[in-house]
């Protein structure tokens, strides 16, 4: 497959071609396949509804409590062009642009298998927003995670009307101002399309899809850090043999078990005698605590699979079966609650970093107090792990589940939501989080490392020591900390272990 593009159409997308996507810059086109099912899909769409008086929800009818208001043919346009407008209620921060990138191509790819009912033309420009980098503005907040992201996917949609705002070549404008730039008319909707667009749940996969993609790195950098807090702090490394995890065999402890022992290979500290019988649990149950996160990363990342090679807007149009069906594959519960579950696993990940660095600053083990010389005079290292542990905090804060919680709407209507777009926004957040607390973890790790000279680490963990030196260096005495940390969150983030991209 060429690197240059991404088809979309009813072929399974794969996890590692969203991660090409977002790696690599690729742009997105429909196949001919599913352009043809498009097609198809409105034509019928078109003669099933043309001089009829029966009711399809959404395309001859009112919204939500509205369902049972009839709306006359001359109106159609009008209704879905007042759809997008009255919908389009979102507050709060912007959403990151590759989230953005991400919702416009899920969008694409849900509308691509021919069940929704759309215009070609309309499926086209979405793939020219995405290609010229349109980025539509969308806000964090106003969607429930059921009847679909309806307010973020209407900002999405709103372009297409040559309303709200877009970011192009760098600067934020009115889209009416960047469709004249590129010359694009509006869209004039037909019947239906309006809630093709805003149902669906596009909004809580791209977010998931990122924290995924991010979770994915971290769970590696986590297994590598650990390694280097694990050699400084002079550790057993009886803890990982493989016997132990034979016996329980969860599948990520047992590899996490196999990778801290690669990881340690080759190291004159791992091998010098102890003076200690067993280390404390974030070091010794580094397998038990990590791997855990990977085995509920890995059932996420299936939900999410499955979430993003589905059609989740309402009603659905099968042509073949000379049908047209409301339910509500919009409803947003298999996100939600895996996002919760996402977030809870991600936290433990900086819950038990974060001990690793209190361990490593608290003078034990030939380490001096706080990692620094001259304690007292310098307090050293003191103060990244009161940051370290005021994130943590703050994740078990945003970890409680948001897939509990449930408020009615529409008039009752839509009485049971998910509330999958807040465990999104939540889980953002603790990824963002833990990849901070790791970088702290990092930033003590190295510091401490360098108090076991002349003696060497692994391979592996020297040659991080040496990528790690190139940006920061070993600190003598106070200085600016902020300034290491944020270099160091840098580091941890584009950081390739063994060649792997991030």
């Amino acid at each position: 497959m060429s690197y240059n593009y991404l088809p979309l159409d009813h072929q399974w997308l794969h996890f590692q071609q969203v991660k090409d996507l977002l790696n690599y810059r690729q742009q997105v086109s429909v196949t001919f396949a599913a352009h043809e099912k498009i097609v198809a899909c409105r034509e019928f769409l078109n003669q099933k509804t043309h001089g009829q008086e029966q009711l399809y929800y959404g395309v001859n009818t009112g919204f939500g409590f509205l369902q049972n208001v009839k709306i006359d043919a001359s109106q159609i346009e009008q209704l879905q062009y007042n759809l997008l407008v009255s919908h389009a209620c979102g507050m709060g921060e912007e959403v990151p642009a590759d989230i953005v990138r991400l919702m416009l191509m899920l969008k694409i790819k849900s509308l691509s298998y021919g069940h929704s009912g759309v215009q070609i033309n309309t499926v086209i420009r979405l793939m020219d927003m995405y290609n010229h980098d349109v980025l539509p503005v969308i806000y964090t907040q106003g969607s429930l995670g059921a009847s679909g992201d309806l307010a973020p996917l209407s900002h999405l949609s709103l372009p297409l009307l040559g309303l709200g705002e877009v970011y192009y070549q760098g600067n934020k404008m009115p889209a009416a101002e960047a469709m004249e730039l590129l010359n694009w008319k509006p869209i004039h909707l037909q019947s239906k399309e309006g809630l093709a667009l805003i149902n669906g749940t596009q909004f809580m996969s791209a977010y998931g899809m990122y924290c995924l993609k991010k979770a994915e790195h971290l769970l590696a950098m986590a297994d590598l850090i650990a390694a280097l807090s694990f050699d400084a702090f002079d550790c057993v490394t009886e803890a990982f043999n493989e016997h132990i995890h034979r016996i329980r065999a969860h599948d990520g402890q047992v590899a996490t078990a196999r990778i801290m022992l690669q990881h340690l290979k080759g190291s004159s500290i791992a091998v010098q005698k102890k003076a200690q019988v067993q280390d404390p649990y974030s070091f010794r149950c580094i397998p038990q605590v990590h791997g855990a996160s990977k085995d509920a990363f890995d059932h996420v990342l299936r939900v999410f699979m499955r979430e993003i090679n589905s059609v989740t807007d309402n009603p659905n149009v099968f042509p073949e079966q000379d049908l047209i069906v409301s339910g509500g594959n919009f409803h947003g519960q298999p996100l939600a609650l895996v996002l919760d579950y996402l977030s809870i696993a991600m936290s433990e990940i900086g819950n038990i970093s974060e001990r690793r660095t209190y361990q490593l600053i608290s003078g034990q083990r030939g380490l001096p107090l706080f990692l620094v010389k001259d304690a007292g005079l310098n307090s050293g290292f003191m103060i990244p792990q009161y940051t370290a542990a005021g994130m943590v905090s703050e994740n078990k804060q945003l970890c409680t589940p948001a897939s509990v919680d449930s408020i009615s709407s529409s008039n009752n209507q839509e009485d049971h939501v998910s509330m999958g777009a807040n465990a999104a926004t939540q889980c953002w957040r603790v990824v963002q989080n833990v990849e901070k607390i790791l970088a702290i973890e990092l930033l003590s790790a190295a510091q401490a490392m360098e108090f076991r000279r002349p003696l060497q680490s692994s391979p592996v963990l020297e040659e991080l020591m040496h990528a790690f030196r190139k940006e920061i260096s070993f600190n003598s005495a106070d200085r600016l900390l902020h300034d290491d940390m944020i270099k160091s969150v840098k580091f941890v983030a584009g950081y390739s272990i063994q060649g792997t991209p991030s």
